[in-house]
This record gives structure tokens, sequence and C-alpha cells, in this order.
């Protein structure tokens, strides 16, 4: 996959990962985005009462699926890339860690064909493009605010 279409999803992530350890508060927040992307969703879809009703379970558990593997695998390697000792790793830690990092992403995208896959017997090909569009445009839209707050707009 393309880093273009993986990083507004991974800045999205980091970012509310970052901020779910600071309480209450910040989960009020996720849930407020969880929302705000379900009505979006729902609407840039048009999805019928049978399809909603099939569709956001293997949505949901998609996604739990995809913050599972990010939270345990992913965060952990970029964690380890911010630490000090980065710089001294050695080309075989480095090799070992490259390779575990590109495992993370096959079964990222493994979770991503299964998902699509299973879409495929209860929304319309047309409704599954949509809906990789949707998402893409509501991690625009998330991003667009959060710069704007940032910059004072």
């Amino acid at each position: 996959m393309k880093i273009t279409k993986i990083l507004p999803l991974l800045i999205a992530f980091i970012s509310l990962n970052a901020i779910a350890q600071d309480g209450p508060f910040i989960r009020k927040k996720k849930e407020q985005i969880k929302a705000l992307k379900v009505a979006f969703i729902t609407d840039e879809l048009s999805l019928t009462p049978d399809e909603a009703t099939k569709f956001w379970p293997l949505f949901n558990a998609f996604e739990d699926k995809q913050q599972e593997i990010k939270s345990q695998k992913l965060k952990g390697y970029l964690n380890r890339m911010d630490d000090d000792s980065f710089d001294k790793l050695s080309d075989k830690e480095a090799s070992t860690l490259l390779n575990q990092m590109e495992s993370s992403e096959d079964e990222l995208y493994q979770a991503k064909k299964k998902f699509v896959t299973s879409l495929k017997g209860v929304i319309s090909p047309l409704k599954i493009l949509k809906l990789k569009k949707a998402e893409e445009n509501f991690n625009r839209k998330l991003l667009q605010q959060y710069r704007d707050r940032k910059l004072g707009k």
C-alpha cells in the first residue's frame, strides 16, 4: 500500500493513541470521533437497514483488529524508533526490526483483504469503494480540523 494512503490513518491512530492515555476526557473525545465517523460513513454509503445490520458488526470487528495490530505491534516499533538507542542499533537488529514491521504491515493488509472479502456478500462493490473513499475523506477532514485548531483558525 502507498504511504500516502497509510500516513493519515497512522497519524490519526498515533494521535488518538497517545492522547488516550490521558483519561476519561480523551476517551470521550475518541468516542465522539468514532460516532462522527459512523455517521459520516453511513451517510456516504447510503446503507439500507438490512445492509447496516450486516455491515457494522463486520466494520467494527475489522476496526478492533486493526487497532489491536497497531497498538500491540506497530506502536512498539515506533516507540523503539524514538528511543535514544535507536541510532545505536546494529544492522542485524535493524534488519530484525524491519522484518517485524513488515510482518505487522502484512498482517494489517491480510486483515483488510479479509474484511473486503466479507463485505462482498453484504454490500455492493461500488459501496465498498465508497467506503474506502469515505474513510479517506473522514481522516482528511479530521486532520484538517486538528491543523485548524493548532493554528488557531
